[in-house]
């Protein structure tokens, strides 16, 4: 759900997107309004964006398998609620875009269906109102149990009315001031880490200029790139993210379940806008992380850790973003080369259990001997531990080294059972260089 024409950055999210529609299964595009353009929808520049993509279509089909067509997408456009918030909800005030997120919900598909929102959220408010008046209360809660919403902070009122009439809603959201989101993140910049790859000479060198019809459709930064990415950028299979588990991490950043009887951790990123504190239903919402950006060595191509770190809401989505970026340009020279001249990105095998028990003070080995590349690329390794997800919050860094695949670590002492999560960063040495993971759960036992 977009309010595309309020500000470029939905139109540059919608064309990262459809690099991306033969991993995602794109159920419904529907324009919507916001706080920032209370009365007009525009479904006519989705269609605009997707009639580019249908020109590099069949160039991107050469690369992996699955893209849809340009008339399925078309198909899918929809016009949301014609006006702003909550005053455009109600008995008999159902539009195509909410008629199409009931008929998604309904439909026989035991996947989860996930509303990304880019706008205002009154188009979903008014398909659960519908919902709610057609429908007893156990056929609701059955439908709701399989919807996830990941809203790019509250953009009209009816996002508060949502979580409040259905507080078991899957729902994630930064509710206070656009300051305060960890969508932000992608656009923020960090002193002493990568920048170039949000500026505009970046995005002119690998995404509009030189790289066909869609690439040409790629405006300007206005006011921030892609804030609305962030929504959707979990949900990429890359080895990282678990959808299911909005606390594990991922490209779209890492959040915490929220209930108003439990404190965030640093609830401090919170400066405005109305204060979680007002929140009456369990969300998930920011979590902080410190980060160490990862920062080329002497050779030019592997990642290693900087000598600067930084504790923010936002470093949950910084610490990937060299890796996205990379991602994003690789997929845009899908659009135009052929499979030989562009890069692919690597596959990943653990030559060791995705999840394994052990006691503390046991050695334990983590392995990824086996990855390859489709393009014969060597491939660089990097192991860490995530000290902010899993039960066991001190870093464990013996054992690590980068470049090597295969690394030992010995398990912390412990006085009851802990979880300990590593990742595996795998990063080819194609151009742009493209990284995939694997993550190990470790139970660390007394």
């Amino acid at each position: 759900m977009s309010d595309i024409e309020a500000d470029p950055d939905d139109t540059q999210s919608f064309i990262r997107l459809f690099l991306y529609a033969n991993q995602i299964d794109i159920e419904g595009l529907v324009a919507t309004t916001s706080i920032h353009m209370k009365n007009a929808i525009h479904p006519d520049s989705i269609r605009r964006i997707i009639d580019a993509y249908g020109k590099v279509q069949p160039n991107l089909a050469l690369h992996e398998p699955g893209y849809p067509a340009a008339a399925r997408l078309a198909s899918l456009v929809r016009d949301g609620q014609p006006g702003y918030g909550m005053a455009l909800v109600g008995s008999g005030r159902y539009t195509a875009g909410s008629r199409l997120i009931v008929e998604a919900l309904e439909r026989n598909d035991p996947r989860p269906l996930w509303v990304s929102v880019w706008g205002g959220a009154n188009t979903l408010a008014q398909a659960l109102h519908s919902l709610k008046e057609s429908r007893s209360p156990e056929e609701v809660e059955r439908l709701l149990a399989r919807l996830r919403v990941y809203t790019i902070s509250d953009q009209d009122d009816s996002g508060a009315w949502i979580r409040k009439t259905f507080p078991n809603l899957f729902y994630i959201v930064s509710p206070g001031g656009y300051g305060a989101g960890t969508w932000t993140g992608i656009h923020a910049r960090i002193d002493g880490a990568d920048n170039d790859v949000i500026s505009n000479d970046w995005l002119h060198d690998h995404i509009q200029q030189g790289h066909g019809p869609l690439g040409a459709v790629y405006p300007d930064v206005a006011y921030g790139m892609e804030g609305d990415t962030p929504a959707y950028l979990s949900l990429i299979p890359n080895g990282l993210s678990n959808p299911e588990r909005p606390d594990w991490g991922g490209w779209g950043g890492r959040y915490e379940l929220y209930t108003p009887s439990r404190q965030m951790t640093d609830p401090s990123g919170f400066t405005g806008g109305v204060p979680i504190e007002a929140e009456t239903r369990a969300i998930w919402t920011n979590a902080t992380d410190n980060v160490t950006p990862l920062i080329h060595n002497d050779v030019g191509r592997a990642m290693v850790p900087g000598d600067r770190s930084y504790k923010d809401f936002r470093a949950t989505l910084w610490r990937w973003r060299a890796d996205f970026q990379n991602d994003f340009a690789a997929r845009m020279d899908w659009s135009t080369k052929a499979y030989k001249d562009a890069n692919h990105p690597p596959v990943v095998k653990l030559a060791s259990p995705a999840r394994m028990t052990v006691r503390g003070g046991q050695r334990f080995v983590l392995s990824a001997a086996g990855s390859t590349d489709p393009d014969g690329d060597n491939l660089s390794y990097y192991w860490f531990h995530y000290p902010e997800v899993g039960g066991w919050s001190s870093a464990i860094t013996s054992g690590i080294s980068p470049n090597i695949h295969t690394v030992d670590f010995t398990a912390p002492k412990v006085e009851a059972p802990k979880d300990a999560h590593f990742i595996l960063a795998v990063t080819d040495k194609g151009s742009p260089p493209l990284t995939r993971y694997a993550r190990v759960i470790v139970t660390i036992e007394p």
